[in-house]
């Protein structure tokens, strides 16, 4: 079906035929059509708008004005838009446009007939002050509807009286500032609001305004955030997501105007988006949503047939509720996530990973078919309906702006319905444990002896064997640690969520991924409580969805490494609330390129607040560790593979942090710094562990004199920002003793120094040992010229010519002094630092490296240990057969020595059986023996 033409339009939209006769260009249907055609060929830009009213300075004069345009810019709209010329952002830029150009001047015309009277408000600091009108809802959002009331808030900064300055000398009475700003709110409202003969320009709602219809229509910011932050309501935080100021100033000076702005936004801020993930959220927006479906339902009470597409299942409103909740759940982390406009937070959340692409982008083309109808049916009389008729007429009337058939129309309003129903009801969906908890005695939360017992007796009927120690910690969390909190209903929630762990912890310990008994997993558990215990919106999210619950259980069981890094950082309980908890055991590489630059994004948008900045940074890199350790534990990684995903985490962070320091120097002399990071150990090989140290140096090579000064500074900064402790933690423990001259050295060195310390040019610069940390080093972040410099120059050195029996001679005596640094008393083997161990095999690679590299130059690859090993087989240094089992040692030692650090903690010594290492120990001893034996 084609689109209408033009001489069509008055035929379906009664609004256009009334306002063509209005404008008195008589009956004749082709001098109609000829005006009509003038209207629609003509864009209304923001600029032509504001042609219209900015000279007008009579109030009567621009209400008549504004009503005409309006009448003009709907007739336009309406041809351009059904005719297909048109489209939906053009109608909701318009619209907005008109609003902001409407409201802007009626208030600026009244302002200045009231200061004529009374004087310009001044307040408490002697500068002047201006109303400043909050567009709410789709006004704020850019999004307004062709027919749309405008939901409007009146504030003012401060308190004070008027006075006769300026141009405004005459006035013979002054009132306090409330007062005038009251006078102006009464005018602002009938100028916009009111219905003569010409039409009206916008409908007016300030039911958001605090305290509703009983507030004050004008209310200062004072009184604003008292309210919200003593009265302001959970539906008032989603409705205050999208507030903006959408006038100019009239008596201020622009700066004093935007400093105006910029505490209101920093005072409304904290109300909408909290600190930490809100999960409160989705509840919350469940009641709002559920009373909003009911009122509509009730409203449609005898009208079955009638369908609301804004505010009926599967709506417009739902679409707007998914995204929202998101933004809230997520803003006051993710700043760039406080958008207003509902598309572009939606294609946001989905780059994001929070909603899936393929759901994103189907909900973002309901959205414009929903708001396309929403448009037409306004179009028929210019009201403000979402009611679409049940009649065949009213129906293809609707059909025809949209250029569609009536029964294409309907199976299109049904699938869209259908589609984003669905998804709104899989976010929402909540599971609720019933209030009642059969087994549990009235009283087993008291604390008293009585209840003591009562909660010992029921863990014990649930096979639990330290139910005097659980006992006391839930005694202690319950009438200790939440004892503060008044809220009855957050107590009840932290007292339900006890009891659905004490009834599956032992469930989530028969895991076959689970080594450890019920006991300690709900201890475990029990650890998080109290870490939470001052974020109940997080109680109420487990208690809420159990499956969320289930998986933290389930976590918990499987690694008491998982437990602790969790009970670190709490926040992380944000990756398991939905199914994206699940899809970590399809692991798929991770482009840290991309990761950076979104979070790149995210730091430079609060680079005025560096502590904001460093907690998101920790927050970001805590993220990206716990999805890879979800993943790990899910089976997908092998150990190589994982520790460089780590390795590449940990080079994007130090990338991220030389930029994010250098910026915070004012003395800098260079845009980019011409600076490297070096790694070492662990880092440089890309054996990186979930909680290695990075052992880094640094080197800058800088003609420019300032850099001998700037460069140290970047360094202590790096320091401050990798090491520091915010309330987000740390990043890393850094060891920089490897930099030349040691603890001793310079934190900074010049590429040049670096090289004469390596080469020893005057007796007083790297020793063997230092050669032999060089097997492992690489460029990991900054400069990539630098990089390139010293991966020649590391070549260089390590292609030296030496003696094999001087390098394994050093090496035996370093191993030993090692040996003696970590002593074993146990009765297990320390699978690193035992003979036998990896630290074995790691030192017989470095020697092979030292020693050897001038006849095989391949070696000095830094490819790490297993792949070195191989190349020395391959190039005779080593049996093939003898490297081959060497690599699976190595392997199997790496594999163990995870596993442990999972299952036992941090900090647990890697140690086992002696018969469980046997083997790969017999191996490793061979391995030594045929490299060092000749040496001995």
């Amino acid at each position: 079906m084609t689109r209408l033409s033009l001489a069509q339009v008055p035929e379906t939209s009664f609004f256009v035929r009334r306002s063509l006769a209005s404008m008195h260009f008589g009956s004749d249907e082709t001098e109609q059509l000829t005006h009509l055609q003038r209207y629609a060929d003509g864009v209304w830009t923001p600029e032509r708008i504001e042609a219209r009213l900015a000279g007008i300075d009579d109030s009567d004069q621009l209400a008549l004005e504004m009503r005409r345009l309006r009448r003009e810019v709907m007739v336009g709209l309406v041809a351009r838009d059904v005719t297909g010329t048109g489209g939906l952002d053009e109608v909701i830029g318009v619209m907005t446009a008109l609003a902001e150009s409407a409201v802007h001047h009626t208030v600026r015309v009244h302002s200045r007939e009231l200061a004529k009277r009374y004087g310009v408000p001044i307040g408490t600091n002697g500068e002047p002050q201006d109303m400043l009108v909050v567009g709410m809802g789709k006004l704020g959002g850019a999004e307004l509807n062709v027919s749309s009331d405008i939901d409007l808030i009146f504030l003012y900064d401060e308190g004070g009286q008027t006075q006769p300055v300026g141009e405004f000398e005459r006035a013979r009475r002054q009132v306090s500032n409330h007062e005038f700003f009251e006078k102006l709110a009464k005018r602002v409202i009938p100028a916009l609001n009111d219905l003569d003969g010409t039409g009206f320009v916008f409908r007016v709602d300030m039911r958001l305004r605090p305290f509703g219809d009983a507030g004050p229509i004008a209310v200062s910011t004072a009184m604003l955030e008292e309210y919200l932050y003593t009265q302001g309501r959970d539906w008032e935080r989603f409705a205050w997501l999208k507030a903006r100021v959408i006038n100019r100033p009239v008596f201020m000076r622009q700066a004093a105007f935007d400093d105006a702005l910029k505490l209101l936004y920093s005072l409304v801020r904290p109300f909408v988006f909290r600190k930490y993930a809100d999960f409160s959220a989705i509840s919350a927006l469940s009641r709002v949503h559920e009373m909003i479906r009911t009122q509509t339902l009730r409203r449609q009470v005898g009208k079955q047939d009638e369908i609301n597409v804004k505010l009926g299942r599967g709506g417009i409103r739902e679409i707007e509720f998914i995204t929202q909740t998101f933004q809230i759940i997520r803003g006051g982390r993710e700043a760039d996530l406080r958008g207003r406009s509902t598309r572009p937070m939606l294609r946001l959340l989905a780059e994001r990973g929070v909603i899936d692409n393929a759901v994103a982008e189907r909900l973002i083309d309901e959205y414009e078919f929903l708001r396309n109808l929403e448009h037409a049916l306004q179009y028929v009389d210019d009201k403000q309906t979402q009611i679409l008729p049940p009649d065949d007429e009213s129906r293809a009337r609707i059909a025809s702006m949209l250029g569609v058939a009536p029964d294409d129309m309907m199976r299109r309003l049904i699938d869209a319905q259908a589609f984003v129903a669905g998804v709104f009801d899989s976010i929402f969906k909540t599971d609720v444990p019933t209030e009642e908890s059969p087994g549990w005695q009235t009283g087993w939360d008291v604390a008293d002896e009585e209840g003591r017992r009562a909660c010992e007796d029921r863990l014990t009927e649930l096979g639990f064997s330290d139910v005097r120690g659980l006992s006391s910690r839930i005694d202690r969390l319950l009438n200790t640690r939440i004892k503060s909190i008044r809220n009855a209903d957050v107590k009840r929630q932290f007292k339900k969520f006890v009891i659905q762990i004490a009834e599956n912890a032992n469930q989530w310990a028969k895991l076959k991924t689970s080594s450890v008994p019920g006991d300690e997993v709900f201890h475990r558990y029990l650890n998080l409580l109290d870490v939470i215990a001052g974020r109940p919106t997080y109680v109420a999210l487990l208690n809420q969805y159990p499956s969320a619950s289930e998986r933290v259980g389930r976590l918990l069981a499987m690694s008491r490494w998982a437990a602790d890094y969790l009970t670190a950082h709490p926040l992380l309980l944000d990756e398991m609330i939905d199914d994206r908890a699940v899809l970590y055991d399809d692991f798929s590489p991770v482009d840290w390129r991309d990761w950076s630059e979104n979070l790149r994004r995210q730091l430079l948008a609060c680079e005025d607040d560096q502590e904001r900045q460093m907690n998101l940074l920790r927050d970001a890199h805590h993220g990206a560790v716990f999805r890879l350790l979800l993943s790990d534990l899910a089976g997908r990684f092998t150990v190589e593979r994982l520790a460089d995903q780590l390795s590449a985490l940990a080079d994007a962070v130090i990338e991220l942090v030389i930029d994010l320091a250098w910026r915070t120097i004012p003395t800098r002399h260079v845009e980019r710094p011409k600076f490297a990071v070096v790694a070492y150990g662990k880092l440089g090989g890309k054996e990186l562990g979930y909680a290695s140290d990075l052992d880094i140096i640094f080197l800058y090579d800088d003609p420019d004199q300032e850099g001998v000064a700037n460069y140290p500074k970047l360094v202590r900064r790096m320091l401050s920002w990798l090491t520091v402790q915010t309330s987000s933690g740390i990043l890393f423990q850094i060891d920089m003793r490897l930099r030349p001259n040691g603890e001793n050295g310079l934190i900074a060195s010049s590429f040049e120094m670096f090289k004469r310390y390596q080469h020893n040019e005057d007796g007083n610069g790297a020793w063997e040992w230092e050669h032999q940390a060089l097997t492992r080093a690489r460029f990991c972040a900054g400069d990539p010229d630098i990089g390139r410099a010293f991966e020649t120059e590391r070549r260089t050195i390590l292609l030296q010519a030496r003696d094999p029996a001087k390098v394994a001679k050093g090496v035996v005596e370093m191993r030993q002094k090692m040996l003696e640094g970590h002593p074993n008393n146990s009765d297990l083997f320390d699978v690193k630092h035992d003979r036998g161990g990896m630290v074995d095999i790691e030192f017989v690679v470095q020697m092979l490296v030292l020693a050897y590299a001038q006849r095989h130059p391949e070696l000095t690859n830094n490819f790490g240990n297993i792949l070195l090993l191989e190349m020395a087989g391959r190039c005779g240094l080593i049996d093939p057969e003898l490297a081959r089992k060497s690599m699976k040692a190595y392997r199997h030692y790496r594999k163990m020595q995870r596993e442990i650090r999972l299952s036992q903690g941090e900090n647990a010594p890697a140690r086992v059986s002696h018969e469980a290492a046997a083997v790969d120990r017999a191996v490793v001893l061979e391995l030594w023996q045929a490299v060092f034996g000749q040496y001995a």
